[in-house]
């Protein structure tokens, strides 16, 4: 006896979507976190006088189609100048760094993948 089931195209689609919908939400949170890694030890090698470069620091998502990117600045003006190691500079803070946000990331790198993987994992 054979019994006719209606809306397996619909389940399938709402499944799928869930499914998607977590995976996005995952990554979001791993970018995120790896974000917050690597800002925090940019941060020990951000040179402070007043503390407006260190407070000017952002972090921003951009989705973009099926590219999810994450952005870490600072929105003072001199951020550029000051990240420049062509611009010799003495800093008052013993642990100020040039390019200190790239040195941030690079010194946290083991710790961002293992953020990562972790936010991933099921």
């Amino acid at each position: 006896m054979g019994v006719k089931v209606k809306g397996i195209r619909q389940v399938s689609r709402n499944v799928n979507r869930a499914i998607d919908n977590i995976q996005d939400r995952r990554i979001v949170r791993a970018l995120t976190s790896a974000m917050i890694v690597g800002a925090s030890q940019a941060a020990i090698y951000t040179p402070i006088d007043t503390s407006y470069l260190l407070n000017s620091q952002f972090r921003e998502i951009v989705v973009n189609g099926a590219r999810i990117t994450g952005r870490v600045g600072y929105t003072a003006s001199y951020a550029a100048y000051v990240h420049d190691p062509a611009n010799p500079q003495r800093f008052r803070r013993a642990t100020a760094e040039k390019e200190f946000l790239t040195k941030g990331f690079e010194e946290s790198r083991d710790v961002i993948d293992r953020v990562v993987q972790k936010e991933m994992s099921f």
